[in-house]
């Protein structure tokens, strides 16, 4: 097993601990976070239907900047899926950073999330 297949099986160990305590429901949904090298991905979800309620992502048309991995993407992702959760009267989420390391980009995203009015 070379060092990148070490790594991720050690996130994908980190995201099912993480996972057996974090659910998302109705009242509180859960938001999670996804981040490759050139992107970042946020899901607002109800794991109780098994739906997702809200997406954003540095994909999405408008996001109009240069580099779309870095912490300043994040902070717009952040709020970005803030303002789609409130406009579905979702006030209240629990953070689930899927077995990433609270830092960086992931830490950009749950601040700017909370600036924008999500209580995590």
């Amino acid at each position: 097993m070379d060092v990148s297949q070490k790594r991720r099986m050690a996130r994908l160990k980190r995201q099912a601990r993480v996972r057996r305590k974090v659910r998302g429901t109705s009242e509180r949904p859960r938001l999670s976070v996804f981040r490759s090298a050139k992107h970042i991905y946020a899901q607002v979800i109800n794991d109780v239907d098994g739906t997702t309620l809200v997406a954003a992502s540095t994909l999405d048309s408008g996001m109009d900047m240069d580099v779309k991995g870095n912490v300043e993407a994040a902070k717009a992702v952040g709020t970005a899926v803030a303002q789609k959760a409130l406009q579905k009267n979702i006030t209240n989420v629990v953070f689930d950073r899927n077995g990433f390391l609270y830092q960086g980009r992931v830490q950009a995203l749950a601040d700017a999330a909370r600036e924008a009015g999500l209580k995590l």
